[in-house]
């Protein structure tokens, strides 16, 4: 067995528990649940798994050590990140009331919920940053390729964060779903999700390392 069943158990628990903070991601899901229904919600939990291994992956190969090392590195993708976040509160803003209606939601965000995710996940360092922190805790090198240990201690973390998200964002959407048949409501959801994204933007710039 390449990682330790020991180590597997004390992982899972924290895993979990880190899951169920809440963080810049899962308040993506909630936001884009909310402005466009469950599908997205789930859509994008998913996204921001595919973002999450990719960390995951390039922790293995080295790339979070030269993030966590440089600097520079580390606050280019970072304001990457700003920007993006700023361009999606933008967007969301402007966007027109009627593309909040059930039958538009439906029928065309699930896929860009899911890609925006994975772009929000792989411009966040900070996410690299603390895999590189979290899991070679439990990576030993004795028991063979730390790059396998590292995708499948990752894989077990995105499969519980995944979890976590679908639940809020597939709840959120609901919700967001039912106020979207009123006008009024409708309007809220956008400013909502606008100020929403400009707090993740926010969080990103400011919270230091």
């Amino acid at each position: 067995m390449p990682i330790d069943a020991d180590a597997l158990w004390v992982f899972v628990p924290a895993a979990l528990a880190l899951n169920l903070t809440p963080g810049a991601d899962m308040l993506f899901c909630l936001g884009q649940g909310l402005r466009s229904g469950p599908r997205a919600g789930v859509a994008a939990s998913f996204g921001i798994a595919i973002g999450g291994f990719l960390h995951t992956l390039l922790a293995g190969l080295g790339l979070a050590a030269l993030i966590a090392a440089h600097p520079v590195a580390f606050d280019a993708i970072r304001w990457g990140g700003v920007a993006y976040l700023v361009w999606l509160a933008i967007d969301a803003w402007r966007r027109p009331i009627a593309a909040h209606s059930p039958e538009v939601a439906r029928a065309s965000t699930a896929w860009r919920a899911c890609r925006r995710a994975i772009f929000v996940n792989l411009l966040n360092p900070k996410v690299a940053v603390f895999i590189l922190a979290f899991v070679p805790q439990f990576v030993d090198p004795a028991r063979g390729s730390t790059l396998l240990q590292f995708l499948i201690f990752g894989a077990v973390f995105n499969i519980g964060g995944t979890i976590v998200n679908c639940l809020v964002g597939g709840f959120a959407g609901s919700i967001g779903k039912a106020l979207a048949r009123s006008r009024r409501f409708a309007r809220g959801l956008q400013m909502a999700t606008s100020i929403m994204f400009l707090g993740l933007a926010a969080r990103l710039a400011f919270d230091r390392r």
